[in-house]
């Protein structure tokens, strides 16, 4: 379906989002602090970025921010943290509050890319 690149210090989310992700039919790229996934973004095509606020190095807003000012700048990005008023007025696309039930995560992923949820595995 889509190209998604999903950057968490946290293996463990890490795992759950590309798990689910991959289920519902797309390529999910992973990348463990910002640096490695600007890097990633720089070196592949991605049709959306989902990213954790909190990350030692360079943070979601670093992430973000390289995004906006690279060629592919109008790629969704989303923001995920447990301290969401920190991603308001960052650049992000839509910002999602951990925890999140994956369905949302689905849902938000499908809606900014255009794709119609019903093709989105349930889960």
């Amino acid at each position: 379906m889509c190209s998604i690149l999903v950057i968490d210090d946290e293996k463990g989310i890490l795992s759950v989002i590309r798990e689910v992700l991959t289920q519902c039919g797309h390529r999910v790229e992973i990348a463990q602090n910002g640096y490695e996934g600007i890097q990633k973004f720089d070196d592949d095509n991605f049709d959306i970025v989902i990213t954790d606020m909190r990350m030692p190095g360079l943070d979601g807003k670093g992430v973000v921010k390289h995004i906006r000012k690279s060629q592919n700048k109008s790629i969704p990005v989303i923001g995920i943290s447990g301290t969401p008023w920190l991603l308001q007025n960052n650049g992000f696309d839509l910002i999602l509050p951990k925890p999140f039930p994956l369905k949302e995560l689905i849902d938000s992923v499908s809606r900014l890319i255009r794709i119609p949820s019903h093709t989105a595995a349930s889960v």
